[in-house]
């Protein structure tokens, strides 16, 4: 079984985390983190417990090439589709690292030792081919900790509660407006009602909704900038933070609800929040702000290495930095929209853009290997 030390300076800050009910989960992921030991060497070290990966973090690591190449050749060899060996590729990563895991999974009762993989951003908009694709991919991955993401497109509210009832765990991503975050969790608990009818043992399926922070603050940092005022400016980096915690407030009223009092009894789970894009994109800021500031019990802080290690070396955890902060939170909001900044119009964009984001790094992923293909005499189309 894998165990954590405890005898470093830098494990000890995200041993506090840890105590404080978060889950350190890492926000990457590839073959020669896997194949180094480097995964495995976090987890014994810096108490990672789970890892999440996207497009973008598979093209970053795939697009390289380093450590894929004998899969390449085997794969152009076979003749087979760009999509095909795509999928192989990014199914064979999580099934490595959700073996790694392993005994995390079965130490915390499959709360965490968490791989995620995310169904092709292409169908984000497309409710059916969804749901098509989460049970490809759990059945490609064919391993009990691996979580399957969807995103939380008014299309992938439906296929959310479809794949949860079919007993599938799910990682609900792309989330950024508080409205948008009560509907997932709506969708969540119509699935578990869904798998209860179906004779499923509620106790074998898990869920976190990933809530974006980050991108938050750059946008409406963005256009408090352009406002100029002593008042706009004093905003900045606080809109993210609020956000975060009234979406922290809003899982704790649906997890107190009569709805969910009457699944618990049959062994549900509550559907975690998990803190997503936590990495500080401006520097002005501290870049451990959104693990410090977003330490709540019964979350999830899913970070790039840099904040990891950020973390691990100037973390300052102080205890839980939700719950006593609602009333701030509302008031920094409001006090946004006040100066014409409409919050609606911000999340409607940042979710537009999420999704383009990762449809257009799985593009850039496909074309790279379509090109590596080539390059070993197929035309693999």
């Amino acid at each position: 079984m894998i165990t954590v030390t405890e005898a470093t300076a830098p494990a000890a800050t995200l041993k506090r985390l840890s105590d404080e009910g978060v889950s350190i989960w890492l926000d990457d992921l590839s073959r020669k983190r896997i194949t180094s030991g480097n995964l495995a060497e976090l987890i014994e070290t810096k108490h990672v417990v789970g890892v999440t990966t996207n497009p973008s973090i598979f093209q970053a690591a795939i697009g390289s090439g380093e450590g894929y190449e004998e899969q390449l050749a085997d794969l152009a060899t076979r003749g087979v589709t760009v999509d095909e060996a795509v999928r192989m590729m990014t199914t064979a990563d999580v099934r490595a690292a959700a073996d790694i895991l392993r005994p995390v999974y079965d130490a915390t009762g499959g709360r965490d030792g968490r791989v995620s993989i995310e169904v092709d951003p292409r169908l984000a908009h497309r409710t059916a081919p969804t749901i098509a694709e989460a049970k490809q991919l759990a059945w490609l991955v064919d391993r009990p900790n691996v979580m399957i993401k969807i995103p939380a497109t008014k299309a992938g509210l439906p296929a959310i509660t479809e794949v949860i009832g079919r007993g599938i765990s799910v990682n609900v991503t792309l989330i950024f407006s508080l409205e948008r975050y009560r509907e997932v969790m709506d969708a969540y608990l119509a699935g578990l009602e869904k798998a209860q009818a179906a004779g499923i043992d509620l106790a074998t399926i898990h869920s976190v909704a990933s809530f974006f922070v980050s991108r938050v603050d750059s946008e409406i940092d963005k256009r408090l900038a352009k406002a100029g005022t002593d008042e706009a400016l004093a905003l900045k980096g606080k809109a993210a933070l609020a956000n975060a915690r009234l979406a922290y407030e809003a899982y704790e009223e649906v997890f107190a609800s009569a709805r969910w009092t009457a699944l618990a009894p049959s062994g549900a789970h509550k559907q975690r929040p998990l803190w997503a894009s936590t990495g500080v994109k401006d520097p002005a800021y501290k870049d451990t702000l959104y693990v410090d500031e977003l330490v709540a019990p019964g979350t999830v802080n899913t970070m790039p290495e840099a904040t990891l290690n950020a973390t691990a070396d100037h973390g300052d955890i102080h205890g839980d930095a939700v719950t006593g902060g609602y009333a701030q939170a509302r008031a920094d909001l409001a006090a946004v929209e006040g100066l014409g900044i409409s919050y609606e119009e911000v999340v409607k964009q940042l979710e537009d853009e999420g999704v383009s984001k990762f449809e257009a790094a799985w593009v850039d992923l496909l074309d790279a290997v379509a090109a590596s293909l080539r390059g070993k005499g197929v035309e693999g189309e």
